[in-house]
């Protein structure tokens, strides 16, 4: 056993038990020996499932003996953020409201993962109801960020991040609404994909927006999120040989994205800008309209969905709930059907606006966050602090969800800060491959 394994890409395990060099049950046993050793692994993992991890790693080893891998990541140790059905172990989504509940069947994404041999570790702390960017969660627990022991680390799917960052998962499956893959992925120097709404199945997923809900990965390295994506899907994984940045045309954003940007991230944005015309990138800035009128629609489409979802549970126990969250789901209650119906179509008809303003591009950039991790002490004690900091981090990332669009979040170099590259709906092949040729040369 090795503990250089907790800190390998989730690729490189994959090869490494392929060519006979790791037993995924060594490999599994490593990692449960350090979640149950580390200090903070509690507020990390809501729960770990080692009876299933070992059975599958038992069972993935069995298959490297007979030459039978069931795919590239066959017998790779992974977290799920909970939120996910596992059968027989409870999912409670960060909430007093679903104590207790269990599920008796894998949700289809977990399904997917289990028949491409990935390993359940466990299930990871989030958000209440997933419902916030910044992952402060004093009902269960708030996980740590890597950069900052003060800090919070980004949510909602803030404990996948911390996993995967505290080397205590290869990967961790997460969702994003309005950001909440990207935001933890950034704030701990990972890489996260927002999928295309649609893209992968939300059967078995505790909802929160069914209409911008999507599951992506938090992970290391961009191949990583390509090989989680098609895991999840039961398809092959694109091919991203040969991805460099000569002649890409690149578009970053002046519409919102400048505003309230503070220092670190602006700084880290700009030196990567300069990295991507080095290596051949074409970039220009400029402005997209329907980017702010899309934004100015978030006050009515999130919580109005949000609390349809919700609020007969809510409202059955609201003493149980995280003010703050609680505040924000009531935020929904009394638009009227008629302005969420018209907010809709309105977006719709943006989302082709937008697609044609920014069709000659291959991506758009910008920075994942605008700010940097927030100060967990301060956001328990000051609403509007937290009230600020959650939309200023999330208002970014909230451009690709409003705007139907798919996203990768890479780490800069600077600290919790990020790189945000979007691209089309479902065009996740070409957007991996431009992560891919920004990742090389960043490094």
């Amino acid at each position: 056993m090795s503990t250089g394994w907790l800190t390998t890409t989730a690729g490189d395990l994959g090869r490494a038990i392929g060519g006979g060099d790791i037993d995924p049950v060594d490999l599994t046993e490593t990692y449960l020996d350090a979640i149950d050793t580390h200090d903070l692994s509690p507020r990390i993992y809501a729960r770990t499932t080692p009876e299933r991890a070992r059975a599958e790693a038992k069972a993935a080893r069995d298959r490297a003996a007979r030459g039978m891998r069931l795919g590239s990541l066959d017998g790779v140790p992974i977290s799920w953020k909970d939120l996910f059905d596992t059968a027989g172990t409870k999912c409670e989504a960060g909430t007093a409201l679903l104590k207790g509940r269990t599920p008796d069947r894998d949700a289809r994404v977990v399904a997917r993962a289990t028949g491409a041999g990935l390993v359940c570790l466990g299930k990871t702390h989030m958000s209440e109801l997933a419902f916030s960017g910044l992952g402060l969660n004093p009902i269960t627990a708030t996980p740590p960020c890597v950069n900052d022991a003060r800090a919070v680390p980004g949510g909602s799917s803030s404990g996948a991040a911390a996993s995967v960052a505290f080397g205590l998962a290869a990967a961790g499956i997460g969702s994003d609404t309005g950001g909440s893959v990207r935001i933890p992925a950034a704030w701990n120097d990972l890489v996260g994909l927002k999928t295309t709404c649609g893209l992968l199945s939300l059967e078995g997923v505790v909802p929160l927006c069914p209409s911008f809900d999507t599951v992506g990965p938090l992970c290391r390295s961009v191949e990583d999120a390509a090989l989680l994506l098609a895991a999840l899907r039961g398809q092959a994984a694109p091919d991203l040989s040969g991805a460099d940045l000569m002649g890409r045309r690149f578009l970053v954003l002046t519409t919102a994205v400048p505003d309230g940007l503070r220092d670190a991230p602006r700084k880290a944005f700009e030196a990567v800008l300069a990295v991507i015309r080095a290596a051949g990138g074409d970039v220009v800035e400029g402005p997209v309209d329907e980017v702010a009128e899309a934004l100015a629609l978030s006050a009515l489409v999130f919580p109005t969905e949000a609390y349809g979802m919700w609020k007969d549970v809510i409202e059955a126990a609201p003493h149980l709930m995280f003010p703050e969250v609680l505040e924000r789901f009531r935020g929904g209650a009394d638009i009227l059907a008629s302005d969420f119906v018209a907010a809709w179509a309105r977006l719709k008809a943006l989302r082709q606006g937008y697609l044609l303003a920014t069709a000659g591009y291959d991506a758009v950039l910008a920075p994942t966050a605008a700010i940097l991790p927030p100060d967990a002490a301060r956001l328990l004690s000051d609403h509007e602090y937290y009230t600020g900091e959650n939309l200023l981090a999330l208002r970014n990332t909230r451009i690709g969800n409003l705007l139907g669009l798919c996203a990768l979040t890479l780490p800069t170099g600077v600290p919790s800060t990020g790189l945000m590259v979007m691209a089309p709906p479902r065009d996740e092949a070409r957007l991996l491959r431009l992560g891919t040729a920004i990742e090389r040369a960043l490094a």
